[in-house]
């Protein structure tokens, strides 16, 4: 959405009244203007694919993008290494690989992300290990990571789940202490920091996606960071079928096992684009948020994510907060957010215990893991992995999307409104 279309949008939603019935009953919507578009693009992004079409080079042995792509985003983010690749999830899988993660080890992962995290786990045949949910910040609870730890944890998956950081002052320590790795998922935390240095440079390695939805879009794509050369080579070489970086010259000799995992010239010339909107999207994001927060604080029964202390920039991919429906006369969630919807406001509950998920009990009865871990092991993975605090989170949270953060101010205003107008009126909203 540009400049105008942005103005033209603040003006109609000034110009809605609130009004006292809610919409789901009949009533005006709190917020009847749309709330913004995504992606954003303009003649930026043409001109970035076409010179890339023009070039006649598409792939990145040939191109110049991805390399130009990967000094930018490795400048950013103060990384030494940048690595791009096709999606997070690959990523994800490249990392796990090159910090030695083989079938038979265990995995620490949060229960309270998406399926990802967990798939490249079980792609590597490793157990994955469910530590329960903060619930006041949605993070991986740090203080329950240690008692997970066994003697086949081979790395610890942490991630900063909506663009928020995970408490690394309490992770980091212990897998040091420990001789674990540290992986960072942050595919949802572009420009997120703790204590003032950016998210996926603090472990051994960090992991982004670039997917239609994130803060930094080209359709599909993803990053690896890190700060240390023999790992950036086992990463190049995993996603790059087996060639390493130091192996410029194609041989058909191979250093390793890997994958076609690389990213096109198109999407690294989509995100070069895209970069340059990045800085002044994310101030609009956190300057709303902070907005929204301040007004949401006063609602009782809305309990919105807090942040750890060392947190000093939150990347708001989500806005979430927990929804406590004693405070709206037992009003379930999604009777809740079906009238939040009606007044104009789009918002979702987020994910489902992904400890829980039936293929994971599917995946672990297969003869491979049944070759790999004890049959007690096995036996007693369901009971090892509850995870109640998440449960409930789960029953709990709501989210708004990155792009509802993009609105004009008033629309903050407006989309508390709405809030406060179905807690007044929650004994009169349909249950179902």
């Amino acid at each position: 959405m540009g400049a105008s279309a942005l103005a033209s949008a603040a003006l109609s939603i000034e110009a809605a009244p609130p009004a006292a019935a809610p919409a789901i009953l009949g009533g005006v919507k709190t917020h009847p203007a749309p709330f913004p578009s995504w992606p954003v693009f303009d003649q930026t992004e043409e001109r970035a694919i076409l010179d890339t079409l023009r070039s006649g080079n598409w792939y990145r042995g040939t191109g110049k993008m991805v390399d130009q792509f990967q000094q930018a985003y490795a400048h950013l983010t103060g990384a030494r290494y940048c690595l791009a690749v096709a999606n997070g999830t690959s990523a994800l899988l490249a990392s796990l690989s090159a910090l030695d993660v083989e079938p038979g080890d265990e995995v620490l992962v949060p229960p309270y992300t998406f399926i990802a995290t967990v798939n490249v786990v079980l792609q590597h045949r490793a157990l994955p290990v469910f530590v329960d949910t903060d619930a006041a910040t949605f993070q991986i609870d740090a203080r329950k990571i240690e008692a997970a730890i066994t003697p086949r944890t081979r790395a610890i998956v942490p991630v900063h789940l909506g663009g928020s950081a995970c408490d690394l002052d309490a992770i980091l320590p212990i897998a040091e202490r420990r001789g674990i790795p540290v992986l960072e998922d942050a595919c949802q935390a572009h420009l997120a920091e703790w204590r003032g240095r950016k998210v996926g440079t603090h472990g051994k390695a960090g992991c982004f996606s670039f997917q239609a939805s994130k803060n930094l879009n080209c359709g599909e794509g993803g990053a690896i960071l890190c700060n240390d050369e023999d790992l950036f080579e086992r990463c190049y070489s995993f996603h790059n079928n087996g060639t390493g970086l130091r192996r410029r010259i194609p041989t058909f000799s191979y250093d390793s096992s890997g994958a076609n995992l690389r990213m096109p010239e198109f999407q690294a010339a989509l995100l070069t684009a895209q970069m340059t909107r990045i800085e002044a999207q994310a101030a609009t994001r956190t300057s709303n948020a902070k907005y929204l927060t301040s007004m949401l604080d006063q609602i009782h029964g809305i309990t919105a994510a807090r942040m750890y202390a060392g947190c000093t920039r939150n990347a708001y991919h989500l806005y979430m907060f927990r929804y406590d429906k004693s405070q709206f006369a037992g009003l379930p969630r999604a009777a809740f957010l079906k009238a939040l919807a009606a007044e104009g406001v789009p918002a979702s509950g987020g994910y489902r215990p992904l400890n829980t998920e039936p293929f994971l009990k599917e995946a672990l009865s297969a003869r491979g893991y049944k070759r790999l871990f004890p049959a007690k092991a096995l036996a007693e993975w369901e009971e090892r992995n509850r995870c109640p605090v998440n449960d409930r989170l789960c029953e709990e949270a709501v989210w708004f999307s990155q792009t509802v953060l993009l609105a004009p101010r008033r629309s903050m205003e407006l989309i508390a409104d709405a809030i406060r107008k179905l807690q007044v009126n929650a004994d009169r909203l349909p249950k179902a």
